[in-house]
């Protein structure tokens, strides 16, 4: 009876990962992201503001993780928080259904879209930090891959969905199948693609139904809040962290290549609808093929991370998306790598898809390792506390790519040139990276 709960508690676990996968997936990257380009019509325009529009909801979770971190590990409760920032996750991607492009409001599209993505990535956090509960610490990484296999499953399924019916292209009016919008959506005005807030809404709701029902909290969880001495404690923790340097320097990497990863999944799309003039359907059609491969290989790095553990893992993976990143700013509609190409040819699309495969296989086994590295540098009788440093240093300065892509952007008008800052976030995590003990401090 015991182990059937237990197993159901993971379950419970994984369907938070397959409930939130579209605000990824169909929002930032895939559908809405490439819609706002179109509706712009600027493909510059629409990478910068974009990348001002991530990178100021990033400021605000930067701000307030810690704060409320520092609440919920002194309480040791996490559902109620959960449950709020849900609702932040529902309420923001459902207004998004308003972005209409006859009377298009950039500035409210870009307020609800911050909206979901603070619900999304606080209640990520939140999630996150009940891993070590789940399992031993010789299992951790194969759950944890297993997590985000079925996490971009999620976002695979929701995405097929859209595109065979709903998202139009904007000139056929058709979906990837050649119908109409369903459910009487009418394609002159955008309604089967802004149909992508709704639905990413409804899916969420749907499908936390068994997160709700299997996960609980702990029942010695029940403390007061202290507010002042939640803080006191967040201030003594980071005080301490010298002395783990393995444990810093680990939270400093993978601070700047998880920045990097999420600069290239929420600006990926908008690079290709720019660059290669892409429809939305397009663009979704690249996201099938980088959401499969990383589901792919988050469960096959799952799997490595168990053998050799995630060090390697990381190492390998961060190096491919430096070089993927470089390979992606010499593709464009008119060359590829410096060749040339035809107004017909097909190999800047060939090669960009490539790219995006590369991309979706590297960050999906980088996400799952990065957790599982956590719980190896992290104090056993303090790994709540080490995953809330983790969420911290993950927000912290999750401003930095989308902030520094937008600004590049503008100043050279260049979207190839505007993600050159990933470039530099990941070769510096891969320095970092050499003082990092595959072990933690206490070893």
């Amino acid at each position: 009876m015991a182990q059937t709960v237990e197993r159901k508690r993971i379950w419970g676990w994984f369907f938070f990962d397959w409930a939130s996968q579209p605000y990824n997936t169909l929002l930032i990257t895939f559908i809405f992201g490439p819609y706002v380009s179109q509706v712009l019509g600027d493909g510059s325009r629409a990478q910068a503001v974009w990348g001002y529009g991530i990178g100021a909801a990033g400021i605000v979770m930067a701000l307030l993780a810690p704060i409320l971190g520092a609440i919920a590990d002194q309480t040791g409760r996490r559902m109620p928080w959960i449950w709020g920032f849900s609702a932040l996750y529902v309420i923001g991607s459902g207004a998004l259904w308003f972005g209409a492009p006859e009377n298009f409001d950039l500035v409210r599209t870009m307020v609800f879209f911050g909206i979901g993505l603070i619900g999304m990535e606080f209640a990520t956090i939140f999630t996150n930090s009940m891993l070590p509960d789940l399992a031993t610490r010789e299992t951790i990484g194969r759950i944890s891959g297993t997590g985000w296999a079925f996490g971009y499953l999620g976002g695979l399924v929701s995405l097929v969905l859209m595109l065979v019916f709903f998202a139009e292209d904007a000139l056929t009016r058709t979906t990837l199948i050649g119908i109409e919008p369903i459910l009487g959506l009418d394609p002159a005005t955008r309604e089967g693609t802004r149909f992508v807030g709704p639905f990413t809404a409804i899916w969420y709701v749907l499908f936390m139904i068994p997160f709700f029902l299997w996960v609980r909290d702990p029942r010695s969880s029940r403390r007061r809040v202290d507010i002042g001495g939640a803080l006191r404690d967040l201030g003594r923790t980071i005080r301490r962290l010298p002395e783990t340097p393995s444990q810093l320097t680990f939270l400093i990497a993978s601070m700047l290549y998880r920045d990097g990863l999420a600069g290239a999944y929420a600006l990926g799309a908008i690079f290709a609808a720019g660059v290669l003039n892409w429809s939305v359907v397009q663009t979704g059609t690249f996201g099938i093929i980088a959401v499969i491969s990383g589901a792919l290989f988050a469960w096959i790095g799952g799997r490595a991370d168990e053998k050799i553990g995630p060090k390697p893992v990381i190492v390998l993976c961060t190096t491919v998306l430096l070089f993927t990143i470089l390979a992606a700013m010499f593709v464009d509609r008119d060359s590829a790598f410096g060749v040339p190409q035809g107004v017909t040819s097909q190999l800047p699309d060939t090669l960009f898809m490539i790219i995006g495969a590369t991309i979706g296989a590297a960050g999906g086994a980088l996400q799952s390792a990065s957790r599982s590295m956590m719980v190896r540098q992290g104090n056993e009788t303090r790994m709540t506390e080490a995953f809330g440093l983790y969420a911290l240093s993950g927000k912290a300065t999750s401003f930095i790519a989308p902030l520094s892509i937008g600004i590049a952007t503008s100043l050279t008008g260049s979207q190839h040139l505007g993600i050159s800052p990933l470039i530099v976030l990941f070769a510096v995590a891969l320095v970092l990276l050499v003082w990092v003990r595959p072990e933690g401090d206490h070893v």
